[in-house]
């Protein structure tokens, strides 16, 4: 069985998440490929887009928002994604024993006796009217029978979990500051969520799996569930195995690709690139890495901004004043410190609109 070695893997997760070559897609392709992006901050995607996407301009993103065909919602991960519309459809309900189990997971104790039953009726009905509301506003409307649970648990019960939900714009939009409102999918979208699959299938799980490797491919059973965080995989691994090839990596772990999927040299050029906090191609692995290392791995999950230096983060940016300024996590060549310098200001005039290039390359630590 071949073997890939890491810088392999590297290039190929950077070919899968368009970070090798910035792609022609239309916004809403490159979401659909990317299997939805992690977006609880809502300006981030911009970020992510820009940097996978030639010519992207953001009200591009925030038409598909306003225009019911991309959405923010609780979903892999129990995290708020921007998924397609159609793809929420289709996943929402092989997520719902997840969702549960991971708000019940943080909230056990307080909704110990609630029966979610009744408290999704009660939800719904509070819904019916066609009013967005808060998270707090729908606590509050359905805590009459429940003062012990707490709103914060109850909301958290039925915005991530029983009621599958939608954040409406103007949250999530360009350079837009709001709250958060819901309405449920079926009322935004005008459609109803897909019925959960007959006992003993499970089509929307095989189709993960390809979407899955299409976009972080080759990969490990573990990274899949790393990235979605649902139970009950391997049978639907096991169901488009034979779809699928299959290699090693370096420390011997079995990892599975799709036959015609880009898996590029190891020697190819990796050009600088600026992520949003977050972000998938990071958080998407059980085995981040193929582009962090063990010692940086915490930055991953404390919201930080990276630069991806030759394919691997080598460093943080901030933006204030219209200025970019990127931290250093290690001693950068003179031709990298150029090629970061010059993609910084990219994309300080991306996030001014063209009002300031002004970018800041500090020094690394000693």
């Amino acid at each position: 069985m071949t073997v890939l070695d890491a810088r392999s893997l590297n290039r190929a997760a950077l070919a899968r998440q368009l970070l090798l070559d910035r792609a022609d897609h239309p916004v809403l392709d490159a979401v659909a490929h990317l299997g939805g992006m992690q977006a609880q901050e809502p300006q981030e995607p911009f970020v992510g887009l820009w940097s996978r996407l030639r010519d992207f301009t953001p009200p591009a993103l925030s038409d598909l928002l306003t225009g019911r065909r991309v959405v923010r919602t609780h979903l892999m991960r129990r995290t708020v994604h921007l998924v397609t519309a159609d793809d929420v459809l289709a996943w929402r309900s092989r997520h719902d024993a997840m969702l549960r189990g991971r708000v019940l997971g943080t909230y056990r104790r307080e909704l110990e006796g609630v029966d979610l039953d009744e408290l999704t009726a009660a939800g719904r009905a509070v819904l019916a009217d066609g009013e967005p509301r808060s998270m707090g506003e729908l606590a509050r409307a359905v805590a009459g029978r429940r003062p012990e649970a707490g709103p914060r648990p109850l909301g958290e019960m039925l915005v991530a979990a029983l009621i599958p939900m939608v954040q409406l714009p103007p949250r999530g939009l360009w350079r837009t500051r709001a709250g958060v409102r819901y309405a449920p999918v079926e009322a935004w979208l005008g459609r109803e969520v897909d019925p959960p699959a007959p006992p003993g299938t499970d089509p929307v799980g095989e189709a993960l799996v390809r979407r899955y490797l299409a976009a972080f491919g080759p990969a490990a059973s573990a990274d899949l569930r790393a990235w979605c965080g649902l139970a009950g995989l391997p049978a639907a691994v096991a169901a488009v195995r034979g779809e699928l090839v299959a290699f090693r990596d370096e420390r011997g772990r079995a990892l599975l690709d799709l036959p015609g999927a880009p898996r590029p040299d190891p020697g190819t050029p990796a050009p600088v690139r600026f992520l949003p906090a977050f972000d998938n191609a990071i958080l998407g692995y059980r085995d981040r890495g193929r582009v962090i290392d063990d010692a940086h791995r915490g930055l991953s999950v404390t919201g930080a901004r990276v630069v991806l230096v030759d394919g691997r983060v080598s460093a943080t940016w901030t933006v204030e004043d219209d200025t970019v300024t990127v931290t250093p996590l290690r001693r950068l060549t003179r031709a990298e410190r150029s090629e970061v310098g010059e993609e910084g200001r990219a994309l300080a005039s991306f996030l001014s609109e063209g009002d300031s290039d002004r970018a800041r390359v500090g020094t690394a630590p000693p």
